[in-house]
């Protein structure tokens, strides 16, 4: 059994009305495409690992690209959300966050630079003494 993902005829039927009109030479089948970038999001995998039963990676990333930049998939996720008849239930979260492994630290540091370790210990040793 294949975990490659595929958008089935009534998926593509329901989103299809959102998709901008081709102009000039037909392009690469709408459901490969979308499929492959919905497999590539969903694994969190670089375009290049794309498996060889979708469009090439060039061809997936280009069409993810330019229909970013011209609001389509904000389009269909919208009208979709629209779309839905219980609106008390609706839950579409696009939401993906990525962090250094070093990133908690960079909290604590003033300027990207933490403050000198034998000077701390001299601005101690004389709050001490002084007291």
């Amino acid at each position: 059994m294949s975990n490659l993902y595929w958008l089935n005829e009534d998926q593509m039927a329901r989103i299809r009305p959102y998709f901008p009109k081709s102009q000039g030479v037909p392009r690469v089948d709408d459901r490969r495409v979308l499929s492959g970038i919905i497999f590539i999001n969903r694994n969190s995998l670089r375009w290049s690992d794309a498996p060889k039963e979708y469009p090439p990676p060039k061809t997936l990333y280009n069409r993810w690209k330019r229909w970013s930049d011209m609001g389509v998939f904000a389009r269909i996720m919208e009208g979709l959300a629209a779309e839905a008849p219980d609106h008390k239930t609706l839950s579409i979260d696009a939401t993906y966050l990525k962090a250094h492994r070093t990133a908690s630290s960079l909290s604590a540091k003033k300027g990207g630079r933490t403050p000198d370790r034998a000077y701390q210990r001299r601005y101690e040793h004389k709050a001490a003494c002084c007291d």
